[in-house]
Formats: structure tokens, sequence, C-alpha cells
């Protein structure tokens, strides 16, 4: 970046920089802790109607109880995709911020609901079908929270094997999770443009942020070192999601992906960061978005007409 006024603005930029968002509605998934909740405290602080959508409603509610501003909470399994459908059908206003932050990180084997590898189908299929499904009634943006993740594992999406069935490990699952993500991102963006409509499609990671993601490692030794990491190294749930902030209110080209500006993208002040080059791939992107329909039975939502 460019050592401009601009530049040096956004290297300082914090939550007490977002605009005004009253009357906007902002629906959070995975609201009820972590970046999630950090960033959902945030925009209801600076106006915004938000919507904890969330897993466990007593959860949600606990969390939802502690922040200052309007909120609702609204439950939603993203690996059910009967869950995320019935999310969906219960929307019937105009939704201004559509943020796709839950996820899961490097579990044990495990199933969704529908049969999928869990860190795939949740942390990708789910929010592929949610956005789908939610994309008639939003006004401003989608922004969807991958993670440096993406340059790990092999670097592809297995389209002959996206459950990895054959061959699974937590860090390739996350891996090709956080992948799909970046993908979904640059397809969506493509189709927006396409269809001449005015909704942005961005990405955010947070760094090595402080959550509770790292301690559902399925391995114990990496639970132990991600501990360490957590206490020394990270930044707290508040500067992680400082990304998904800036990519959700500031004025940003679609299919932008915002991360922290320090060393090795880890921690800092939210900017423009680039990605691999299997992120960027727009032959993959359709064809992971050609799967993820198949896969989901949830097809290109802009087409689909206002309830």
């Amino acid at each position: 970046m460019a050592d401009t006024s601009e530049a040096r603005g956004a290297r300082t930029w914090n939550a007490t920089h977002l605009p005004d968002l009253t009357g906007r509605t902002a629906v959070v998934t995975g609201a009820n802790s972590g970046i999630g909740l950090a960033a959902a405290r945030a925009l209801a602080g600076a106006g915004a109607h938000v919507v904890f959508a969330v897993r466990d409603l007593a959860r949600g509610g606990a969390a939802a109880a502690r922040v200052s501003g309007s909120t609702e909470v609204r439950r939603l399994d993203l690996a059910d995709l009967d869950s995320v459908r019935e999310f969906a059908a219960g929307w019937d206003r105009p939704l201004d911020l559509l943020i796709n932050n839950a996820g899961v990180m490097m579990l044990p084997e495990r199933r969704t609901a529908q049969g999928f590898e869990m860190q795939f189908g949740t942390n990708h299929l789910g929010h592929f079908a949610l956005t789908n499904l939610l994309l008639p009634y939003v006004t401003d943006r989608v922004v969807t929270v991958s993670s440096g993740a993406h340059r790990m594992g092999d670097k592809v999406i297995h389209f002959d094997d996206v459950n990895l069935r054959r061959n699974y490990a937590p860090i390739r699952a996350y891996a090709q999770s956080k992948l799909a993500n970046l993908l979904f991102t640059l397809e969506l963006q493509r189709r927006l443009t396409e269809a001449g409509s005015g909704v942005r499609a961005l990405a955010a990671h947070p760094g090595y942020a402080s959550t509770n993601l790292q301690s559902h490692a399925a391995n114990p030794l990496a639970r132990a070192l991600m501990a360490v990491g957590n206490r020394f190294l990270a930044q707290d749930d508040k500067a992680g999601a400082l990304p998904t902030l800036y990519a959700a209110t500031q004025d940003l080209p679609g299919a932008a992906y915002v991360g922290p500006d320090g060393p090795a993208e880890m921690r800092g002040a939210p900017t423009l960061v680039g990605r691999s080059a299997a992120a960027s791939d727009p032959a993959a992107a359709r064809r992971l978005w050609t799967l993820s329909e198949e896969l989901t039975g949830v097809e290109w939502g802009i087409a689909a007409p206002v309830r």
C-alpha cells in the first residue's frame, strides 16, 4: 500500500471509525462468541439492528443480552441445510449486511446432517445456501470470513472427493473450506456484476485471533500449541473482528479481501490483502459454484423472486 494519508488512516482504523449505521440491519452468523460477537457488538454500537444467527439460542440470547443496542436472536445451524432453509424462510425484510462469520476449525472427522464433511459443509456449503436464499433481500454487501489457512493443506478443492472420505486430515479439510470461502466470494461477485446488481461480495480474515475455535482442534498437541499462541501471540477478538467490520462498512471494490496489515498478516489494522493463486482461479470458482448448487439444492439467489 502506498504511504498516502488514506493508507496511513487505514493502518490506524478501528471500530471507533465505523459510520453511523442507524436504520441498517445486519445478520451475523456465529455471533454468540469470538470475532462474531465482537463484530455484532461493534455494529450494534454504531446503530445497526443486529441479528444473532446462532445454533444455540440460549447462548446466543446470553451473548445478545451483553450487547448494547438493537439485537435479536434467531436459530441457525449451518451444519443442517434444513435449518438454513428454515432461517431463510423466516426472513421477510431488507437486509443490508450479511456477515458469514461462523465456522469450525480442524475437527476430528465428522459429518453434517446431510452427510457432508463437517468443515466444508459448515464453513462453505451452509453459508453458500444461506447467502443464495437471502440474496433477494440483501441491499448492500455479503462479507464471508476466510483465513490465511486457505494457503495451507493441498491448496485445491478436491472436486473428486470434496468430503475427503479417502484422505481426511483436519488441516486439509479446514484449508479446503477456507479456500472455498474465497472462491465463493469471487464467483458471487462475478454473478452480481453480470446481473447488474449493486450488492458487493467481499471476504476478510482475522489474522491470528484468540477465540474458542482453536480449542476444538482434533490433535491434543495442536490444541496445546494454539493455547500458548492464543496467550502470547494472538490479538484479541475485538482486533480480530476489525477486518470483517472494515469489509462490511468501507467503500471497497467487490471481491476485495481484507486482513491485518502486520507481518504475515497475523495482527494489525485492517487493509486490503492478497490471496493465493488457487483462491484467484475463476474456473475453479465457477466449478465450485456448480458443485455447491448440486450438493445443497440451492441455486443462484439473485434470480429468485422477493417474497
